[in-house]
């Protein structure tokens, strides 16, 4: 729960003396005070020096002028404040300057949603310009930014929505419009849900606004069938006699991933500064992941080496590989498959090589911990859905021998 902060809050009425008129009387000010700090404001009321109560800030008699300036002095007080309460619901800090714009109608040069969202994309690009960020991320917060450019009208009929206006709500209704409106699964909602969520963040870092609408929103990734090749298949790929140069290329390529555990991206911006020789004396790929940038140490296997042995002198600057693009690797991927008679319930892509890999050496018995430190896995949590997955090969297994002992269960039942 957020915490609001108390403040001291006054509001106040005096006179500009030093600016008397023609016809002597003297403008009405206020002044608004929180926290000790000050910003006045014009009422546009004025009346003469000698009419004005001192102690109680307002127009001393009973005449019909002194009425009526003291009945808008106190609308005025009463509405200030009634929007100091409604900004300190809403947000839980207000200064004097906010408040007085917002009395006076100043207020309007809000940051909107779209728009911060719009600057951090911007900033994102040129990351990507810079080779710190993937194309892939920014592409996906591009899809949600067009996402919330088709939700925001159809939902609130405007263009764009302050961000002080952004509620609970609208972060339940953007949840609920991407599932039935787009027709988007539970899993891509949350992974489209991640960059909105940076976005509330930074504004809120940069007191935008004072109350995170995703406060009370939870979501998190549902287990999936994560596809990956059995170790049976990985030795047909290898004994496979690709036709050309780029199918040879992505069957190399696909195979490594599965040694090594790295994704695509990661292959492709291998160095030869990544070839390390650590303590055991053996050669290890380091390298930090490029889409959650967390180290992934993992020794090399002589299969491995032997892959980077094929390519070596024929990647550009100091490239352990060949550039090749990720579409082009997913089509040739559809054909090596097809040629080696691998077929499975779902279209497998490059992405397959690195689940074989965590799924493949958990089997043969490497520690889950150890896994997932070579994957670059920031939680245990995900290597875990790789266990799962071998405990039910396993299950499948036993259950295609275990008629074999039926003669064990005829045995044991007259013991």
């Amino acid at each position: 729960m957020q915490h609001v902060r108390k403040s001291t809050f006054k509001v106040l009425f005096y006179l500009k003396k030093n600016a008397p008129k023609k016809n002597g009387k003297v403008a009405i000010m206020g002044r608004i005070t929180i926290d000790g700090k000050q910003a006045q404001f014009s009422t546009k009321q004025e009346v003469l020096p000698d009419k004005w109560d001192l102690r109680f800030g307002r127009v001393s008699g009973k005449a019909d002028e002194a009425l009526r300036i003291n009945q808008r002095l106190e609308e005025m007080r009463t509405r200030l404040q009634l929007l100091y309460d409604e900004l300190m619901k809403r947000d839980g800090f207000v200064t004097s300057e906010r408040l007085k714009n917002n009395f006076l109608g100043l207020d309007t040069a809000q940051e909107t949603l779209l728009g911060l969202y719009d600057k951090f994309n911007q900033e994102m690009f040129k990351m990507v310009e810079k080779g710190t960020r993937v194309l892939g991320t920014y592409k996906k917060y591009r899809i949600v930014y067009n996402h919330l450019v088709r939700f925001i009208p159809k939902q609130y009929n405007r263009k764009d929505i302050p961000l002080r206006e952004l509620t609970e709500d609208f972060i339940n209704d953007f949840d609920t419009y991407l599932r039935i409106e787009v027709g988007i699964v539970h899993n891509t909602v949350w992974t489209y849900m991640l960059p909105l969520k940076k976005v509330v963040a930074m504004a809120v870092d940069k007191e935008l606004i004072y109350k995170n609408p995703f406060r009370h929103y939870h979501i998190t990734e549902e287990e999936s069938d994560r596809g990956y090749l059995l170790k049976e298949e990985v030795e047909k790929l290898i004994a496979y006699e690709p036709k050309g140069r780029c199918l040879t290329l992505t069957r190399d390529l696909f195979v490594f991933s599965c040694l090594t555990g790295f994704a695509f991206i990661d292959i492709q911006n291998l160095r030869k500064s990544h070839l390390q020789s650590f303590f055991d004396g053996n050669l290890w790929l380091s390298k930090r992941r490029q889409k959650t940038d967390t180290l992934s140490n993992v020794r090399l296997i002589d299969a491995a080496l032997n892959i980077i042995k094929k390519y070596e002198g024929k990647g550009k600057e100091d490239f352990l590989f060949p550039k090749i693009c990720n579409a082009c690797c997913n089509k040739h991927i559809k054909t090596i498959m097809a040629d080696c008679g691998i077929v499975k319930h779902k279209p497998i892509s490059f992405h397959w090589a690195r689940h074989t890999f965590g799924t493949l050496f958990l089997t043969e018995g490497i520690p889950l911990e150890s896994v997932s430190k070579m994957m670059g896995h920031k939680d245990l949590r995900t290597t875990q859905i790789y266990a799962k997955i071998t405990n039910e090969r396993v299950s499948r297994d036993m259950d295609m021998i275990i008629h074999k002992f039926d003669r064990f269960t005829e045995m044991t039942m007259s013991i």
